[in-house]
């Protein structure tokens, strides 16, 4: 695990990097430096918790990189994992952003009140250099607080829809807040997330100029095929670009 946190200090500062830790978890680091973790999920708390044991390796350890932010898109232990959330807010600078419904895991937990801000849909927080808008999702109802971002990174614009179901007439809103550079979606098709088809169609709408899915093969329950994904993508927009990532990889945005 250690090699992976390498990877991430030594990154060329100046470029604008991605990692992939699996599920929805997504590191950035921009260029200047800064660290921004999104939904990372690195211990085996579902499985404690909600029985869903845990497939893929771990990559990191919690205490392994300080990070400048950290992000949770809500309450679900996939996205907020209570048993790395403290570790990986030890240092005092690190700021966790989380949704509403994360509240009352974060008062169990040993943080500090100044190291919390919670984030709603509309609102626009500044990271550094980076800013952060919360857009629609519809992770349905036992998630009503869950949240989708659109990033301002180094001069270009991410949108990571977070954990949705296909929402076209609210997704066209988000569209008119691009063009953008960078897609990520899930296409796990369970739980109230879009499935491989309805992440193509998403795509047709947002038209950005990279899609990356997400949110497959941490555990059985939660499906999704990448592959499949990959062929609809191609028979119905030839033309888009599109990277599948496998666990521990980076790319230069």
């Amino acid at each position: 695990m250690k090699i992976f946190a390498d990877r991430i200090a030594n990154s060329e500062i100046g470029k604008t990097h991605v990692f992939f830790l699996g599920q929805a978890g997504f590191i950035f680091k921009t260029a200047a430096g800064e660290t921004i973790a999104i939904d990372l999920y690195l211990s085996d708390c579902v499985e404690r918790l909600d029985g869903f044991k845990r497939l893929m390796p771990y990559l990191l350890a919690a205490d392994e990189v300080v990070f400048d932010y950290v992000i949770a898109t809500h309450h679900h232990l996939d996205h907020f994992d209570v048993d790395s959330i403290p570790a990986m807010l030890s240092a005092p600078h690190t700021h966790l952003f989380a949704t509403i419904d994360c509240k009352s895991a974060i008062l169990r937990l040993p943080i500090t009140e100044e190291q919390v801000t919670y984030i709603m849909k509309g609102g626009r927080y500044k990271l550094g250099n980076t800013i952060i808008h919360i857009v629609f999702c519809d992770h349905g109802q036992l998630a009503p607080d869950a949240v989708g971002l659109v990033i301002e990174i180094d001069g270009k614009k991410v949108y990571i829809t977070g954990d949705t179901a296909l929402r076209l007439d609210k997704i066209s809103e988000i569209a008119d807040k691009g063009p953008f550079d960078l897609l990520i979606a899930p296409i796990n098709g369970a739980f109230g997330n879009l499935n491989e088809r309805e992440a193509v169609t998403l795509c047709e709408t947002i038209k950005p100029k990279l899609i990356i899915p997400c949110h497959y093969w941490n555990f059985a329950e939660h499906h999704g095929d990448p592959g499949l994904f990959a062929r609809i993508l191609q028979e119905r927009l030839p033309n888009q670009n599109y990277y599948i990532m496998r666990m521990g990889e980076s790319i230069v945005l």
